[in-house]
């Protein structure tokens, strides 16, 4: 605990509060923003802005085991931002969420120019 004397004790006890409204959502923050933090799971939701593939083309474009990638993919689709469909013995992905993919490229697009 802080030894210093609270100067604006108003405001504090304002974000406090709101800190405490917010908390019981923070977790799945934390579980969305950990899903992106992977190299892989942003590779494959880059490569299904090109369309819908089969796991063995992610796969192919990943340099991954066909079940390494089953897994990256489940996990994108348990959080809703990929849909599967079967065709027969081939499982097909495709992207759900354009707004997402959109904050990502657009993100990539200030990356470029601020490391340039």
């Amino acid at each position: 605990m802080c030894n210093v004397t609270c100067f604006e004790q108003e405001k504090v006890a304002r974000v406090k509060a709101g800190l405490v409204a917010e908390q019981k959502l923070l977790p799945q923050l934390a579980e969305f923003y950990k899903l992106l933090g992977n190299t892989t799971r942003l590779k494959i939701l880059f490569a299904l802005t090109q369309g819908e593939l089969c796991v063995c083309d992610v796969a192919h474009v990943l340099e991954l085991t066909v079940a390494a990638t089953s897994h990256q993919l489940k996990l994108l689709r348990d959080q809703g931002w990929l849909s599967m469909r079967n065709d027969g013995k081939m499982v097909y992905y495709r992207a759900n969420s354009g707004e997402l993919l959109k904050a990502l490229h657009d993100d990539l697009k200030i990356l470029e120019t601020r490391w340039r």
